[in-house]
């Protein structure tokens, strides 16, 4: 990120602990402690982390909430930010992931190889569709119905998100071409939505460059036109925005000026940008930020 990354990973541990002080406060409000435990271990299960490829950061943890062996729940893929950067990993949506179950759902919460040696372009993509794709793997098995999965990624996941929702769209013969799994929905919070325009306006302080191999105007430019989610348009699946007027990380306009083209390309894009909000509080589980995927998850998973 571009604040330093001891900033960032103190942040990192305030939203951790909002996801704890929302979990003591339930405890809190319970008129009988151990009523409060029984109904909380009734809806969620330990996270089961699963390998979905060979790789050491190819892993991901399932959570579910408890209740019928028969009975499938719809799936949220969660993709952490960072700027593909090492050093990030899917602990960041630890508590999306409390708050994804409690609302009934599953939560697939997704590791991937960052910039770097074993990583960026196309390495760092085909890891998020191999997670994907790997839900089709799991299925009716882990009670989770790969018919309706929505993915939800954070700044440069949200990249990854919406990359993993156009992938029906790549030529046949791209990284990441001819998904199992198709998303229903995706959700972008502060994404990263055009890498061209990132690139040449420095977010991320060359993160882009990075993950890319080089520069949208030099000999990475074709790659660019596979990767940016801005140049895959149309999806062809509903997607969400969320994007605050503060954000110091990445430019609102990358929110903006994504969903106008999407629009003019036919797809169905709610936005909400807000004012006031910072980078860091889209995935604070108690904002209004997220109480509004949540409910936009809900009309899409009815």
């Amino acid at each position: 990120m571009t604040r330093s990354g001891a900033d960032a990973l103190s942040r990192r541990m305030v939203l951790g602990g909002l996801g704890a002080t929302v979990a003591l406060g339930a405890m809190a409000c319970s008129d009988d402690g151990d009523a409060g435990e029984d109904d909380r271990e009734a809806r969620r299960r330990d996270p089961e982390v699963i390998r979905y490829g060979e790789a050491e950061l190819q892993r991901a943890a399932l959570s579910r909430p408890r209740g019928p062996g028969d009975n499938t729940v719809p799936v949220v893929v969660l993709v952490h930010g960072g700027f593909w950067q090492p050093g990030f990993d899917r602990t960041l949506m630890d508590p999306l992931a409390e708050s994804v179950v409690a609302e009934g759902w599953a939560a697939w919460n997704v590791d991937y190889r960052p910039s770097g040696d074993d990583g960026g372009w196309p390495i760092t993509f085909t890891d998020i569709a191999a997670a994907v794709d790997h839900l089709a793997e799991l299925g009716g098995g882990r009670g989770i119905d790969v018919e309706r999965v929505a993915v939800v990624g954070h700044s440069a996941g949200g990249t990854l998100a919406l990359w993993a929702a156009a992938r029906s769209g790549l030529p046949a013969d791209a990284p990441g071409a001819g998904p199992r799994v198709e998303p229903t929905g995706v959700v972008s919070l502060a994404g990263v939505a055009n890498l061209a325009a990132a690139a040449l306006e420095g977010v991320g302080g060359g993160a882009v460059d990075r993950l890319m191999g080089g520069s949208p105007t030099g000999g990475a430019g074709a790659d660019y036109g596979l990767a940016s989610p801005v140049e895959r348009l149309p999806l062809g699946v509903r997607q969400l925005l969320v994007h605050g007027t503060d954000d110091a990380q990445v430019p609102i306009e990358q929110s903006r000026s994504y969903r106008d083209r999407a629009r003019d390309a036919g797809d169905e894009v709610d936005a909400e940008l807000l004012d006031g909000v910072d980078h860091f509080e889209v995935i604070d589980p108690a904002s209004q930020a997220w109480r509004l995927v949540l409910d936009w998850l809900a009309d899409g998973f009815a």
